[in-house]
């Protein structure tokens, strides 16, 4: 069983993307479940609505799941499980307010040491709890810190050897009764099997901590771990939301395709045997344990490539319904101009002016009136060389004075493809197109 665990507090970005990528397509190499599990314990920074949108994105990107579930339906099993861990004296109940817990981080920051929890509170347990809920003292559960290292094995980056100082005796349940982060997701994922977490190495700090929870609430299964290298920017800092390329929804709104992205994605830090692929052939070859350790920089123009790559993949009809057409000649017309365009939205600014009404002032104006009485008055014309001659003769104009007003009067730029090309596509919409 293989896991995608968003949290609901914004748009959801690349990284978020290729985590979702590889739980999927790993699962699938597997046989095996994948689930999706919205983390939603956050309430202060969770926003309406990201949930859905989350759930929409991961279907424009064919990411089917077998159960989607939020975190907070498992708040009652979270609370039962602490009070467990502190009925069995592996946890205790701290009264430490934060003002006492400021004190000790800057004495721990004066004396140039890691930041330790005092202990103070560590003889408190489940004894407790009725009196301090009574006198409404507020108090967290905090679980003891482990004994011995803690040992996980990463496919990325081998067995990571983690200190009991560095586990710590961190928070399990909040003063308002909710789950810390770290306690939910470990509970979450022993409560549904989960056998291999593949996630940002954003989280490897949070790892032993979570294997810690697992082994305290003696769960036996193994689970493996995958920590996927941060991507950087062109600057070669780690990229987030400051960065537009970073938004899925951005680079929607740029005009880049799902196959595009996802083509892009699985190539970052992984060898290929192709440039340009789909999903389903990458599930033949990909092998999680063989990407690069190393961070990895996201390269706009590498995807720009790939996208217009996808783009002349198209089916020609399909690609004609994104300009609002049904027509194959229109989808062929779209990809005689991915020569200089990469994304849909350069392709809309090559095929809407072709059929917008041209603009017939300016220095081609007297041509371009001349040509167009010329085009609504002749006959239809199957060959170009034909249609070419005919309007040379019915207009007296040549050399430049004859093909630029044609061009701007076939498609509203003084530039692009052969006219050869381009009116054998466009001769059923000649009259709307000359106007």
């Amino acid at each position: 069983m293989l896991r995608f665990a968003p949290s609901p507090t914004g748009d959801m970005h690349i990284e978020n993307l290729r985590v979702a990528l590889f739980n999927y397509m790993t699962a699938r190499q597997k046989d095996v479940n994948f689930i999706v599990r919205i983390e939603d314990t956050d309430k202060e920074r969770n926003i309406t609505g990201k949930d859905t949108e989350i759930m929409e994105i991961l279907e424009k990107f064919a990411l089917p799941h077998d159960s989607v579930s939020h975190q907070s339906e498992n708040l009652h099993i979270h609370q039962t499980l602490a009070i467990r861990l502190l009925e069995e004296k592996k946890a205790f109940v701290c009264t430490c307010t934060p003002k006492e817990i400021e004190a000790d981080r800057e004495e721990a920051k004066q004396n140039n040491v890691a930041y330790n929890y005092s202990g103070r509170c560590s003889t408190v347990g489940a004894e407790e709890l009725k009196k301090l809920k009574e006198d409404k003292t507020p108090f967290v559960v905090r679980i003891k810190k482990p004994d011995a290292p803690i040992i996980n094995h990463d496919l990325i980056k081998g067995d990571i050897e983690t200190a009991p100082n560095e586990v710590d005796s961190f928070v399990i349940l909040k003063s308002d009764g909710t789950p810390t982060y770290n306690f939910a997701c470990a509970c979450d994922d022993m409560i549904s099997g989960i056998s291999l977490i593949i996630r940002s190495e954003d989280h490897l700090s949070n790892t032993p901590k979570q294997t810690h929870i697992k082994t305290l609430l003696g769960y036996e299964q193994e689970t493996e771990y995958a920590h996927l290298p941060i991507i950087l920017n062109s600057k070669g800092e780690k990229m987030d939301m400051q960065d537009d390329a970073s938004s899925i929804k951005w680079l929607f709104e740029q005009g880049f395709i799902p196959d595009a992205i996802v083509n892009y994605l699985i190539s970052l830090g992984n060898e290929t045997p192709t440039e340009i692929f789909t999903m389903p052939e990458a599930l033949e070859w990909f092998d999680l344990s063989k990407l690069s350790k190393s961070p990895v920089k996201f390269d706009i123009d590498t995807l720009r490539f790939i996208n217009a790559e996808h783009l002349k993949r198209l089916d020609d009809k399909l690609l004609s319904t994104l300009f609002g057409f049904a027509d194959e000649d229109i989808g062929k017309l779209a990809k005689l101009y991915l020569e200089e365009a990469s994304t849909i939205n350069e392709l809309e600014s090559k095929i809407n002016p072709i059929f917008a009404p041209k603009n017939f002032e300016g220095e081609w104006s007297a041509q371009m009136h001349t040509l167009e009485d010329i085009i609504h008055n002749a006959p239809m014309i199957n060959d170009f060389n034909a249609f070419k001659a005919h309007l040379m003769k019915e207009s007296g104009l040549e050399g430049k004075n004859f093909f630029t007003p044609l061009r701007l009067i076939l498609t509203g730029a003084e530039h692009g493809p052969e006219l050869s090309q381009i009116y054998s596509l466009i001769k059923p919409y000649l009259l709307e197109v000359a106007s």
